[in-house]
């Protein structure tokens, strides 16, 4: 490999690894997914810095050009980082999902145990009757209804 397209290997590598820590010192990305991100450029880092473990790599995948070869690479473990994240995102919406349910589910049940609590005997101006909360069922019905 020639020493220009290595040095620009490095500071490819060496930028993804300083924009990560950057990001981590800044509380913009997660300790979980520096993880993730450091290991990536690490290993970038290694394979730009070492010209024989590159040389091997590239031709044990069968590409003639060991640069090309560790642009490949990177690009595969960029691929992987997607598919992480992409599942990642899945996982947090469909809890986001139940949780917007459940916060529905419990304002229903704050309202009416206000209704019973304040309205137990409400009144209605046409028929002059009782209202009451029927907590068994959830709905607020006659007091005269069997």
């Amino acid at each position: 490999m020639h020493t220009r397209i290595q040095i620009v290997s490095i500071a490819f590598a060496a930028l993804v690894f300083v924009a990560v820590f950057e990001l981590v010192r800044r509380r913009r990305l997660g300790e979980r997914y520096a993880l993730v991100w450091m290991a990536a450029a690490l290993a970038l880092l290694v394979l730009a810095v070492w010209k024989g473990l590159l040389t091997s790599v590239s031709k044990a995948v069968g590409i003639y050009y060991p640069p090309n070869a560790f642009f490949v690479i990177a690009f595969g473990f960029l691929l992987l980082l997607l598919l992480h994240f992409s599942a990642a995102v899945s996982r947090l919406s469909d809890q986001t999902r139940v949780l917007a349910q459940r916060v529905a589910l419990l304002e229903e049940r704050r309202r009416l145990a206000e209704q019973a609590s304040n309205g137990r005997m409400m009144r209605d101006d046409d028929d002059d009757h009782a209202l009451v909360a029927d907590h068994s069922e959830g709905r607020v019905r006659d007091r005269l209804e069997p």
